[in-house]
Order: structure tokens, then sequence, then C-alpha cells
């Protein structure tokens, strides 16, 4: 089983957002950001990250000024991805797929991707079909969510095209139930629940409003949001992506590449070890950096 190094990289060089935000024109885009953007000690505009509504509008007016999206609302207890690291994920797996294409980054509906845990938010969709025109199928194993997402799919005629959303019926499943029996995909990407607890997702939240610079009196507001089975499962993030290894097997003659993020790199041996067992013909970990956030890539192919 081949095995490649980690990498540290800062954002990959595809990424539209190396630089600062360009508020005037993101802004322009969403007028009610506008009351949100503020000087910093520097006297740079910045926005308040520890205000979700500040963070929903933020990521609102970047996919209208970057990713073609001319609708997008979500309830405020669903996940407000960073987007950033998203398009990271997205332009990695690009390079994957380059590989297997003399080079080049295979573009276009010939291209199928499915995105497991598509969320109310469809990020990974939204990004990967701006940039390469992929053809997406996404699971989702909350209604709630799914609704959410079918709406931002039916308001965007360029994401109708392209996306199809499959419901997850069983929670114990990842990959059964929604790959057809002679269905194949380029690449399958996860972005897991990384908590075990809800109490475990309090228990960071708050730190992550102090490193904010935040004082937390009682129950903390994620900046962030999420529901349940966005941001923790029984066992958390290791269990998952365990279990997700163990259904990739089955599936192995279907679909070329099986990707996920791994946030916890204790995790990344034992998953290792079982990739090995599982007889995976190759193993690549892809490191990702975003600022003071460090997370990778686990993928394999067999």
């Amino acid at each position: 089983m081949k095995e490649e190094k980690q990498i540290k990289k800062k954002l990959h060089e595809r990424n539209k957002h190396r630089g600062l935000y360009d508020f005037d024109q993101l802004k322009l885009a969403v007028p009610e950001l506008a009351s949100f953007i503020s000087k910093n000690p520097s006297g740079v505009d910045t926005i308040d990250f520890a205000l979700p509504e500040a963070v929903v509008l933020l990521n609102k007016a970047i996919l209208m000024k970057e990713y073609k999206i001319t609708f997008w609302e979500m309830p405020k207890t669903n996940l407000c991805p960073p987007i950033p690291g998203r398009a990271d994920y997205i332009h990695y797996i690009a390079d994957l797929l380059a590989e297997g294409n003399g080079g080049k980054i295979p573009t276009g509906r010939g291209v199928k991707v499915l995105d497991l845990g598509i969320g109310a938010n469809v990020i990974y969709p939204i990004i990967g079909i701006a940039e390469y025109g992929w053809e997406f199928v996404g699971s989702e194993v909350d209604v709630v969510s799914m609704k959410t997402a079918s709406h931002i799919v039916e308001n965007n005629p360029h994401l109708k095209q392209n996306i199809e959303i499959r419901q997850q019926k069983s929670k114990r499943n990842i990959l059964k139930n929604i790959i057809g029996e002679k269905e194949y995909f380029d690449v399958v990407i996860c972005n897991p629940p990384f908590f075990s607890s809800r109490e475990e997702v309090l228990a960071k939240t708050t730190q992550k409003l102090r490193n904010l610079g935040k004082e937390v009196v009682g129950k903390p507001v994620q900046n962030f949001s999420g529901q349940n089975n966005e941001l923790w499962c029984e066992g958390g993030e290791k269990a998952f992506i365990t279990n997700y290894i163990y259904e990739s097997k089955h599936f192995k003659r279907q679909a070329v590449w099986f990707t996920t993020l791994v946030s916890n790199k204790d995790n990344l041996k034992p998953l290792q070890s079982l990739l090995k067992r599982s007889e995976a013909a190759e193993v690549r970990i892809i490191a990702m950096e975003q600022g003071n956030k460090i997370s990778r890539i686990l993928a394999w192919r067999y």
C-alpha cells in the first residue's frame, strides 16, 4: 500500500480567498453586511466572527460574488461553513483527479462527485460547480436540512442542472442506499461530524469564543451554528470514518477515490491501519492549512 508524507501548505494556489476579503465588493452583493463591518486595530475592514448573523451574511456575500449564487438562505440552526477551507478541499480533489487525466484537471459534467452529507448549505457542490462544472449527488440524513438544500438548488438554475439530492434513511449507513447498483463516481467527498456529543460541541464553542476575546456567560452561542447530525455523532469523527471505510470496500468498483476530511490528527494512524487491513491499493494524506487551523484530507482507492 503506497502512502505519501504530509506536506504543510497554506491555502491552495487556486483558492480565491488567499488575500483579504474585499468588503467594498461584498457589501454590494449583500447590502445588509455593511452594518456588521468595522475596522480592526490595524485599520483593516473586518467583521465580528463571534456573531452568527455576521458570519452568515459574509458567507452569503462571498457565494454571490465569487460562486455565481443568486439565492442562498438557510435556518439559523444549520451549519454555516467557513468558505476558504471548503474551497481548499475542492481544489485538492481537482488535483487528485488530474493525476488520472494526464495532469489536466477534468472539468464538466463528465466528472461525477458524491458529497456525503450535503447539509443545508450545499457548499461543496456550489464551489465544485462554479470552479470546475462537475456534476454532484449529495446525500443527507436530516430531512429539514435536505429541504433547505433542495430550496437553494431549485432557486439557482445552474445548480439545478448539476445536483441531485438523495435522502439517507438509515443513520447506520453511509454509502449503502445512496450509490445505485450500476452507478459510478470519480470521487466521494465527506466532511464528517467531528464531535462525539453536544457537550463536547459546547465546550469547544466556549473555547473558540474566548479565543475571539468574548466573555462567555451561561450557554454559548455558536458563531457557526449546526444541527446534531452536522456536528456530532456517537463515537465522533473516528467512528464515522471507520464505518465509511468498511462500507467503501463494498463499493470499490464504483468509485475511483474515496476521501474525507480528518480534523483530529490522532485519528490518522488507526484509520490508516484500517485501510491497510481493508486492502486499499493506495492511501494519501493531503495536508491543508487555513490560518491557525490545520486539517487534512484522507484519500484512498482500491
